[in-house]
């Protein structure tokens, strides 16, 4: 399935997409927000129908104790506004530390931090994203891990018949 990550601020939107696989994030689109809801939405849906997603996965920019601040409570209205326009399911992630690690990236990719400020946002959408995929796989390889184990154990028992 083919997922599309949110980075959501004040004055822009990272945008992301996995492959179909589910494997890898790569950056998209930095959009521009001019107050303008239904210019933002046509900008998401053309990318939605482009990549043909099936999934919005949204950071949620928790603080550093866990607790959802201004940030956290503006993302979620910005989200409730769009799932007007945009019928895929929702899902918030948190998003603590993705810009950090976004510059990380870049600076690893030889980009100056003079010249981050266009893509730091999707970027950070790209992290957010692939910090998904990974917890998202290994919790399906735990639940195939374990009722793998189960069905085993049942095999193993003995017949005390």
């Amino acid at each position: 399935m083919k997922i599309i990550a949110l980075d959501v601020g004040n004055k822009t939107i990272g945008v992301a997409v996995c492959d179909g696989l589910e494997i890898s994030a790569r950056p998209v689109t930095t959009i521009r927000r001019k107050g303008e809801l239904e210019s933002e939405v046509q900008e998401l849906q053309d990318i939605i129908k482009k990549e043909n997603v099936e999934k919005v996965v949204v950071g949620l920019p928790l603080n550093m104790d866990g607790s959802e601040g201004e940030q956290a409570k503006l993302t979620k209205e910005f989200v409730e506004q769009i799932k007007e326009f945009i019928k895929l399911p929702f899902e918030f992630t948190d998003e603590r530390l993705t810009t950090f690690a976004a510059e990380e990236r870049l600076v690893g990719k030889g980009m100056k931090k003079s010249n981050m400020k266009s893509v730091i946002d999707q970027e950070a959408a790209a992290v957010i994203l692939q910090s998904y995929l990974n917890k998202s796989y290994q919790e399906r390889r735990r639940k195939e891990l374990f009722s793998q184990n189960d069905s085993e154990d049942l095999n193993d028992s003995e017949d005390f018949s």
